[in-house]
């Protein structure tokens, strides 16, 4: 299972909350990951316009606010695609067995369409909904150790 996209997310969150620059160090020990994975990811979210790295400053810095930033955006971005890819289709089934010549036309129409449909979904999400769903869950975790 490729992680790109829920590790950007997470970097994403870490660099907006953040009130200095944060570097791919302390965003990998944040995701789990290594330096060098988060600043693939961050090349990627650079040139899609979404963060800045600069020169002779060490960290990330939010070129869009969150509340701009759709979680389908975050997908293009990271990998590299203008659209949403979730199933693949087996590649040789049989042409001569009357499933395996049809499989292919019909999964693949059938696959688009749902895959449509999450782009469509993700679209409607922004960073900022992601932010605000980790504030609720935090609020919500503090809660329940204050009364425990």
């Amino acid at each position: 299972m490729d992680t790109k996209f829920s590790s950007a997310i997470h970097a994403l969150i870490l660099i907006s909350e953040s009130e200095t620059p944060m570097n791919s160090e302390q965003i990998a020990a944040s995701v789990g990951t290594n330096a060098s994975y988060i600043r693939k990811l961050t090349t990627r979210l650079s040139k899609a316009g979404i963060i800045e790295g600069r020169r002779g400053v060490s960290g990330f810095r939010m070129l869009k606010a969150p509340e701009v930033i759709s979680l389908f955006d975050i997908y293009q971005a990271v990998m590299a695609t203008d659209t949403l890819h979730l199933f693949d289709i087996h590649r040789n089934p049989n042409d001569a067995c009357i499933v395996g010549h049809h499989i292919r036309p019909v999964l693949g129409g059938m696959f688009r369409a749902m895959e449509e449909h999450v782009e469509e979904e993700l679209s409607d999400v922004t960073l900022a909904d992601c932010m605000q769903a980790m504030r609720q869950r935090i609020d919500e975790s503090q809660n329940k150790e204050e009364h425990a």
